[in-house]
């Protein structure tokens, strides 16, 4: 095998171990991906009346946590935090007390 052959391989397979790495990555931590266009402006819209008012910060589509289809953080007009989850016809599933500060969650509306 020459020089060249041995580098391109090299290569190669350090490209595939990386996008593997990415892909269990994703697949441990739930995959997220931002939201755009109609589907977040409706997002939005229910989160912030489901929150009481705020500024909505981010709006997400959810897969494989069973929270629901979309998450959307908002920070309330107090300055506290909370995600709302919608599933997909807009209606909220449940919120969770979002302090960014402190790395901590806590759980509302759940059943658990």
């Amino acid at each position: 095998m020459s020089r060249r052959t041995r580098i391109l391989a090299l290569g190669a397979s350090t490209v595939a171990l990386a996008a593997l790495g990415v892909g269990i990555a994703q697949a441990v931590s739930g995959s997220e991906e931002p939201v755009t266009g109609p589907a977040a402006a409706k997002a939005a819209a229910a989160a912030r009346a489901a929150a009481g008012g705020g500024t909505v910060l981010e709006v997400e589509r959810q897969d494989g946590d069973g929270r629901g289809v979309y998450e959307v953080e908002v920070r309330r007009t107090d300055g506290s935090q909370v995600e709302i989850h919608l599933d997909g016809e807009y209606r909220v599933v449940d919120e969770v007390a979002d302090d960014d500060a402190s790395g901590q969650e806590d759980d509302r509306g759940s059943d658990d």
